[in-house]
């Protein structure tokens, strides 16, 4: 079926509907022999009479009528199928599906998403944290969350969280046995545990900036992980300092499990972002979840 059968189509129920092709050429826009010629064309195009008019009256033909009775369940669908598009748009629902690595899913999404999912009963939350995936759009991701320097640059980068900063830190144990560091060079006679990036498998440096002045230390140890957690677990058991964010170890600063040191020394890094394609609508559900990240919580009343 060719797209202007479609067309002719909807010009033909529109008259059958109002039996006039004035009220129908009023409705849609345009003139009355415009809608005139238009049933011509298609009633020679199917070889029937679709409608009997006179100067004064229009009536279906029974084949007419035949064909107004199953077009209208095709149509109605049709429309149907558009008014789901509409609401899909306007209202967020289905399925939204993020690439969020570990970290970026407790740093971002675990502050908001018993609200997210709460406000928003129709949306269905798929997260993937496999470190190997490059690339979103390939695997079927609406989205991810990542710093800046890990989104491609034909992204579409919105930051939703940040800045955040690094800190050293170590158990009060380890630090009581062998003395708390007061300058970047001090690490050079601690064990460091160190941790092996995911994506390139390239040890993450260790940098430290104050006053102008900004150096990347070489630190040695002998535990490396490429799990952030697992590098915390090791510092809470005493094996020695680790270089991690501040905001994944907040609630082991608070109940002193852990202590900060070098803190003025630490730097700041410029935070997470969501990037999805710049070609793509946004989905509804997307954009929601964009806005509840970087809005402040209400307050109770």
């Amino acid at each position: 079926m060719e797209r202007s059968d479609v067309s002719d189509l909807t010009v033909f129920l529109a008259i059958a509907e109002s039996l006039s092709f004035r009220v129908a050429a009023d409705r849609m826009g345009v003139t009355a022999s415009a809608l005139s010629h238009t049933v011509r064309q298609l009633e020679e195009r199917l070889g029937v009479r679709l409608f009997n008019r006179t100067t004064r009256n229009v009536a279906l033909t029974e084949a007419g009528a035949r064909l107004r009775e199953r077009l209208l369940p095709a149509f109605d669908a049709i429309s149907g199928a558009l008014q789901d598009l509409d609401e899909r748009r306007e209202r967020p629902l289905g399925l939204l599906r993020l690439f969020v690595p570990q970290f970026a899913s407790m740093v971002a999404l675990a502050p908001v998403w018993v609200r997210f999912m709460a406000t928003y009963p129709d949306v269905q939350l798929e997260l993937a944290v496999d470190p190997r995936m490059s690339d979103i759009v390939a695997e079927g991701f609406d989205a991810g969350i990542a710093p800046r320097a890990r989104v491609a640059a034909d992204m579409v980068a919105i930051r939703v969280v940040g800045p955040l900063k690094l800190l050293v830190v170590g158990a009060p144990a380890y630090l009581a046995a062998n003395g708390t560091p007061g300058h970047p060079d001090d690490l050079l006679g601690h064990e460091c545990i160190r941790q092996r990036l995911s994506h390139d498998r390239k040890i993450f440096p260790w940098s430290f900036a104050k006053d102008g002045f900004a150096q990347e230390m070489p630190v040695t140890g002998r535990l490396i992980s490429d799990d952030a957690d697992i590098s915390i677990r090791a510092a809470l058991d005493g094996l020695g300092l680790a270089y991690v964010s501040e905001a994944r170890v907040l609630p082991l600063l608070q109940s002193g499990q852990l202590v900060p040191v070098l803190a003025d020394w630490c730097p700041d890094f410029d935070g997470l972002y969501i990037y999805y394609p710049g070609h793509r609508h946004v989905p509804s559900a997307l954009r929601a979840l964009i806005d509840m990240i970087r809005a402040p919580e209400p307050r109770p009343a």
